[in-house]
């Protein structure tokens, strides 16, 4: 019979490998791998910059992020530096976001498939929540929400979907987040299932949504605008 510390071991190990299965992105295995934008090799990610090319600034960007953003119609813009705008981020999990909320403004409800965010105010007042997923009850589709002030931070889990909304109707708000994942990529909920190309059949949604299918015609006609730059 194994030793009670063989089980142990072997439990550990079973539980690193699934861990390292189910990480967003790679682990690095070197310093870093400054990311080749121009290489025609496809991984998951990107190829390695050779090493000896590397400099400064592909781990720097002056992105302005200290300056305002023209918002939206949905009242929202969102300046994602990711490892397309830094390709030293490249392996190395994270990326960062300005958010910037008009009055009445929304970060409509969206998705980050391949990231945790971590979101904190640095001016105005955000409403702020996310939905669980279509677990057993009592925590199917959990609502939990927040309202966040200056300085304050909130956690939104990989892959739910959630929403910011600045309740003001006289002053802006900015946020910055940070996401861990070098690309997290986000799905707009209403743009993605509303404004898809081509259209999914207004058959499916209508019956999805339980609503006639002149209000998904409707829908699918309106434009849907990506606040994401």
């Amino acid at each position: 019979m194994a030793s009670s510390s063989s089980i142990l071991l072997f439990a550990a190990l079973i539980a690193l490998v699934s861990w390292q299965a189910t990480a967003s992105d790679p682990s690095p295995l070197q310093d870093f791998c400054v990311a080749d934008l121009h290489s025609p090799v496809r991984v998951n990610g990107f190829v390695c910059k050779n090493p000896m090319e590397v400099n400064a600034d592909d781990f720097f960007k002056a992105a302005n992020l200290d300056k305002p953003r023209v918002t939206n119609k949905v009242g929202s813009n969102v300046t994602l530096i990711n490892v397309m705008q830094i390709a030293g981020l490249n392996t190395l999990g994270i990326s960062i976001a300005r958010i910037d909320y008009a009055p009445l403004g929304q970060n409509p409800p969206h998705t980050h498939p391949r990231a945790t965010e971590i979101l904190t105010v640095l001016e105005g007042t955000l409403y702020v929540g996310f939905v669980t997923s279509n677990q057993p009850a009592p925590n199917r589709n959990k609502f939990l929400s927040k309202m966040l002030n200056k300085g304050d931070v909130f956690v939104f889990p990989v892959g739910l979907i959630h929403f910011q909304f600045n309740p003001n109707p006289h002053q802006p708000a900015v946020a910055i987040a940070a996401l861990s994942s070098q690309n997290p990529g986000a799905i707009t909920i209403a743009n993605a299932v509303f404004g898809s190309d081509p259209p999914i059949s207004d058959d499916v949604l209508a019956k999805a949504f339980q609503v006639e299918k002149n209000t998904i015609d409707y829908l699918q006609a309106q434009f849907w605008e990506n606040n994401h730059n």
